[in-house]
């Protein structure tokens, strides 16, 4: 990692704020809503199917985008030094995540087919001691604050060093300031709270990671397993949080893309180098999560197992097998011919769009792992409502991400300290 190069002062610069984004994004969450509320009033299970799809979907991307930027932070990588900040600031749509699942964990019978099938189904009965309402809203309330609190404390740790230096920066509003104030409060000198913060984040990322993995794969077993409770796989809590993972890559991707459209000073800092690698990780995750749906369904198409087999022929056949294919098509065939060379990866706008179609496609994913368990082919329907519920869930979340960069320094100005090799460390030979 040598030949990166990281400039030895960074200036401090933030997002421009923009009055007019944040009515937009208000009006979205408006029509979202009402839209909502009018769909919940014709067909109430449809309208919450497509909540519990759009909150699985936007806190996919949100905690992915997070646990890439701590992933990086375990192996020590250099190369994101201006994007790393990027994906750090998904997790301000965290705290708006936990508000919106609460709804959720009151959701019953109407939603849930085990609720009713318990007291007379000896398969679902063998599954009591997991399959009930109060351990269910537990596990979720639980697992959320520490995961969400995991993730935005470790933000927190990347923020705290800059905040110090920040203090003088040209552009400095009284937001920056308050913000700045309460994130900084026994503040211990610059060299101190890097250390600290470093040392920090080194001990805690792992267990992040691990945190992940579990919460994820417990969202995935309540919100979308438990639906068909007679479907069960062990590839469903990998594919789901591996599915995370890659599109809070996407994300971060499509974002440093329009960084750079906006801004001279991010379009020099967020480089070749930086594209180039977020073009490679983006084409990698996509055969991995194509060999991850690939290995689910291999084995239940091989095994010629009863149960399993239900699950993927109700997303195979009508209205969900030509979205289910769809599916395919925008997260692995468009994707994979798109970044296959050198050149789009080191395109912005070609890099942008090739990333924006799987994050849709992402969206539809998450939709076609809820909807179909609950809705048979038969009664298939998927349209404007669907899309216009889901504008109550980006609203927030574009908002979220847009204040978190106009607020804290788009490029974390401090950057780790470089741990010395293990033959340094050692000290001359002989001594």
């Amino acid at each position: 990692m040598s030949h990166i190069h990281i400039p030895a002062e960074i200036p401090v610069r933030y997002l421009k704020r923009s009055r007019g984004f944040n009515i937009f994004c208000g009006a979205l969450f408006l029509v979202g809503l009402v839209s909502f509320i009018v769909v919940r009033a014709d067909d109430p299970l449809r309208a919450w199917m497509d909540y519990v799809s759009n909150w699985l979907y936007f806190t996919s991307v949100a905690i992915g985008a997070v646990v890439f930027a701590v992933v990086t932070t375990i192996v020590k990588a250099k190369w994101n030094w201006s994007v790393r900040r990027v994906s750090f600031a998904f997790a301000a749509f965290l705290p708006i995540a936990f508000v919106l699942l609460l709804p959720m964990l009151g959701l019953g019978e109407e939603f849930f087919p085990w609720i009713a099938e318990m007291a007379h189904d000896p398969i679902i009965q063998k599954k009591a001691a997991y399959l009930n309402l109060p351990f269910l809203i537990t596990r979720n309330l639980v697992g959320a604050l520490l995961l969400f609190g995991t993730a935005l404390y470790l933000t927190y740790l990347s923020l705290r060093p800059d905040l110090g230096l920040a203090a003088d920066a040209s552009d400095d509003d009284a937001g920056r300031a308050l913000w700045r104030t309460r994130l900084t409060q026994d503040y211990q000198g610059q060299e101190a709270e890097e250390v600290r913060s470093y040392k920090r984040m080194t001990r805690l990322a792992p267990v992040m990671v691990i945190l992940f993995a579990l919460v994820m794969s417990i969202f995935s077993y309540d919100w979308v397993m438990s639906l068909d409770p007679h479907w069960f796989s062990t590839m469903m809590g990998p594919w789901f949080f591996m599915g995370a993972f890659w599109v809070g890559i996407l994300a971060s991707a499509f974002v440093v893309t329009r960084l750079k459209a906006a801004d001279s000073d991010f379009d020099r800092a967020m480089g070749r180098q930086q594209l180039h690698d977020l073009g490679k990780l983006a084409f990698a995750f996509t055969v991995f999560w194509t060999y991850l749906v690939f290995a689910q369904y291999i084995v239940i198409w091989y095994g010629k197992l009863p149960h399993e087999q239900a699950w993927i022929i109700d997303r195979s056949i009508g209205l969900w097998g030509n979205l289910s294919l769809a599916v395919v098509v925008m997260c692995f065939v468009f994707p994979f011919v798109g970044l296959v060379g050198r050149t789009p990866k080191l395109n912005p706008k070609i890099l942008g769009f090739v990333v924006f179609v799987p994050l849709v496609g992402m969206w539809l994913e998450r939709h076609m792992m809820v909807i179909p368990s609950l809705r048979p082919a038969e009664d298939a329907v998927f349209g404007a409502p669907e899309a216009l519920i889901a504008l109550m869930f980006l609203g927030p979340f574009l908002f979220s991400v847009r204040w978190f960069l106009s607020t804290f320094p788009v490029i974390q100005v401090w950057q780790p300290m470089v741990d010395p090799e293990t033959f340094e460390a050692e000290g001359p030979a002989g001594v």
